[in-house]
C-alpha cells in the first residue's frame, strides 16, 4: 500500500496530491487544478484553473465571485467517481453547509478522507455527514476539539429566540448569522418551528438565499432591508420582527435602523460568556456547523482509521485524545482556515 505522505501532503498553499497534481482547498495563491470542499471563502478561492466540486458548491462560488471565477469547473455529484492523473477522487457528503463535501483520495490500495468542515447533528438545508467505510486515513478539522464544547439541540436554540420574540413584542430580534449556511439554516429552522411571518435579510444574504430557494430549500418570505438608513417612520415595522444578517452588520450604525433590538448571535462560539459579552450579545444561541468534542471523537471511532491527521482548530487536544486511546495521530497546523463564524 502507498505511504499516506506520498498521496497527500500539507504545504503552505493547502493538502496536495503530487501522483494526481491537485490541491485540495488551496487558499494561499492560485493553483492549476483545485478539489473545493464547499463554498466558505476560508476553504474556496477564485481564480484557480480547473476546479472540481459538488454542482452546489460551484453554484455558491458562481454567486461569490461570479461566472468566471475559474478557468474551467467540473460538477461532481456525491458518489461519483473521476480520474485525476490515475487517481481516483469521489464526494460524500459533510453535513457542513449546502453542497459541502468530503473529499474521498484512492491511489494504489489506499483510501484518505478529507472533511474539509463537518458536523453530524440535523441541518434541514443540506444533506447530513456520511461516514467513509474502509478509510486508511481520516483528515479532519478540529474546531471545537475541547471537552468543553457540547453543543445544545438546535431546536432547543430556536426555540429560546422564539420565546423572546413573544416576549418583548416591542423590540427587533436582530440575528446575527454568518451569510453562507448558518443564515439560511437559522431561518429554515425558525419555519420549521412554526415562525411563519416575513423574515428581514441584510442585503449582503439575498443572493445565497435565492440559491437555496431555487435547489427547493424553503426559506418563506423574505424582505431585504436597504443596507443606508430606513426613514424613521418606516423602521416602527420592525418590531416583533426577526432580522437576519451576517454579525458585523449590527456592530455599526445599520442596527440604529431597528427599535430597540435584542443582538443575537448563533454560533458555536456563544458557549463561552466571555466572547458573547464582548460583542454586546444579549441573546446567545448556540448553534455551529462543526462538530463538537463529542461529535468530533465519536466520528474517529465511527470511522475507525488507521491512521487520524487533523487539519485546524485545537489540533493538540484531539490528536492526544488519539493517542491516548491507542491510534496514530498527527497535527497538520493548517494555518489559511478560520474557525471564527462557527
Amino acid at each position: 500500500m502507498l505511504r499516506p505522505d506520498l498521496l497527500l501532503q500539507p504545504t503552505p498553499k493547502g493538502l496536495y496530491c503530487p501522483p494526481g497534481d491537485f490541491y485540495l482547498d488551496p487558499v494561499r495563491g492560485a493553483v492549476e487544478r483545485a478539489v473545493i470542499s464547499h463554498g466558505h471563502s476560508d476553504h474556496a478561492r477564485g481564480g484557480h484553473g480547473k476546479v472540481l466540486a459538488h454542482p452546489d458548491t460551484l453554484a455558491i462560488m458562481a454567486c461569490r465571485y461570479g461566472q468566471t471565477f475559474a478557468k474551467s469547473m467540473q460538477a461532481l455529484d456525491y458518489g461519483e467517481t473521476v480520474e485525476i492523473n490515475g487517481v481516483t477522487v469521489w464526494l460524500a457528503p459533510a453535513g457542513h453547509i449546502l453542497g459541502s463535501a468530503q473529499v474521498v483520495v484512492e491511489h494504489k490500495g489506499l483510501r484518505m478522507t478529507f472533511t474539509g468542515d463537518y458536523k453530524r447533528r440535523f441541518d434541514p438545508t443540506c444533506a447530513s455527514f456520511e461516514p467513509v467505510a474502509n478509510t486508511h486515513v481520516f483528515i479532519s478539522e478540529a474546531t471545537f476539539a475541547l471537552p468543553v464544547f457540547r453543543h445544545p439541540d438546535t431546536g432547543g436554540e430556536i426555540t429560546r429566540l422564539l420565546h423572546s420574540l413573544q416576549a418583548f413584542p416591542e423590540r427587533a430580534h436582530c440575528v446575527g448569522a454568518y451569510s453562507l449556511g448558518k443564515a439560511q439554516r437559522v431561518i429554515r429552522h425558525l419555519r420549521l418551528a412554526g415562525h411563519d411571518a416575513p423574515i428581514f435579510i441584510h442585503p449582503s444574504l439575498e443572493k445565497l438565499c435565492a440559491h437555496y430557494q431555487s435547489v427547493g430549500i424553503d426559506l418563506g418570505t423574505l424582505i431585504t432591508v436597504s443596507s443606508g438608513d430606513v426613514p424613521k417612520a418606516e423602521r416602527e415595522t420592525f418590531r416583533g420582527e426577526i432580522i437576519v444578517a451576517p454579525p458585523g452588520s449590527f456592530e455599526g450604525k445599520w442596527a440604529q435602523n431597528f427599535p430597540d433590538p435584542v443582538i443575537a448571535f448563533a454560533s458555536g462560539w456563544m458557549s463561552i460568556r466571555q466572547r458573547a459579552k464582548q460583542r454586546g450579545v444579549e441573546l446567545p444561541l448556540v448553534i455551529s456547523d462543526h462538530a463538537d468534542w463529542d461529535e468530533l471523537t465519536e466520528t474517529v471511532r465511527e470511522v475507525n482509521p488507521e491512521e487520524l491527521w487533523v487539519t485546524y482548530g485545537r489540533e493538540d487536544a484531539l490528536v492526544r485524545w488519539a493517542e491516548l486511546e491507542g491510534r496514530r495521530a498527527r497535527p497538520l497546523r493548517m494555518v489559511a482556515y478560520a474557525d471564527e463564524a462557527g
